[in-house]
């Protein structure tokens, strides 16, 4: 297969270690695949959980991921750097396309992409997960409705990692120093963005150096000043909230005030008209 006799060694005690049942399919799976020694050594140091699977289990789940859009090169790098991901049920993995393509939207292509660039999701329970996609569908529908970018745009960025709150400060300092305008109808600017992924999926230094020409120290008081205005924010939301409750409860008691007199009335008429039909005395 290629192994030095050290990777041999360090293989077969693995195997052992995991007591594996099998007659190593995982490395007949893997070296299908592509992959070098040296790349199928890493993968099981990564995940020695692959060595109690079984071939058509393996085989199984790389078909569905091919079925999933992670085509060759892709496939390969995704197995490479997250190797977990061939320890997940197809189940597991159905569940979180379904999730991807009804709950936020996506295409089979920017699916794929997440699946590609973020494959970590897979990781999380359903319940969780379709938790992470709302607050990350929070995170697309800013910037699609307040950035102006659409969604493939979005992928290329790896908004998937990001947290509205990180997003709306980077964002927000850039516009307030001039350097990002939310485009018009037409998708014009009077100013040239600068592309999302240029300044989301880099560090906080790169972004700083190259896109906003700031200082550490500039940023670190915008960054608190935005979180000041958060919760500024939040409190007119809770006091909006309960000036509204106490608004229904007034209503309330004015309609029971409003309903006391009308039925005084309407008891009074029906007297008036019971009087009125009694047979006079002779």
């Amino acid at each position: 297969m290629g192994f030095s006799e050290k990777q041999a060694v360090m293989v077969y005690d693995a195997a052992n270690k995991n007591r594996c049942k099998h007659d190593l399919p995982v490395l007949t799976v893997l070296f299908s695949l592509g992959l070098n020694p040296g790349t199928v050594l890493k993968v099981l140091e990564k995940c020695p959980e692959l060595y109690s699977l079984k071939e058509a289990q393996l085989q199984q789940r790389v078909l569905n991921l091919r079925k999933l859009g992670l085509l060759e090169g892709s496939l390969q790098r995704v197995i490479s750097l997250y190797p977990r991901i061939l320890s997940f049920p197809v189940k597991r993995m159905s569940t979180v396309s379904r999730l991807l393509r009804e709950k936020c939207q996506f295409t089979a292509q920017q699916m794929a992409d997440i699946l590609r660039d973020s494959p970590h999701v897979v990781e999380e329970e359903p319940a969780r997960l379709e938790y992470m996609f709302q607050l990350s569908l929070s995170v697309y529908q800013y910037v699609y409705f307040r950035m102006g970018c659409h969604q493939a745009e979005m992928v290329k960025a790896k908004l998937f990692r990001l947290t509205l709150e990180e997003l709306r400060c980077r964002h927000s300092f850039l516009e307030r120093r001039g350097l990002y305008q939310t485009p018009d109808k037409k998708g014009q600017t009077l100013i040239l963005n600068p592309r999302l992924k240029d300044f989301l999926s880099v560090s906080e230094e790169t972004f700083l150096t190259d896109i906003a020409k700031a200082t550490q120290e500039e940023f670190a008081v915008f960054k608190k000043l935005v979180a000041r205005e958060h919760e500024e924010e939040q409190q007119c939301e809770e006091y909006s909230s309960s000036d509204d409750d106490e608004d229904d409860d007034d209503d309330d008691d004015d309609s029971e005030v409003m309903e006391r007199p009308h039925s005084l009335e309407s008891s009074s008429k029906k007297k008036t008209n019971q009087r009125s039909k009694m047979p006079e005395g002779h």
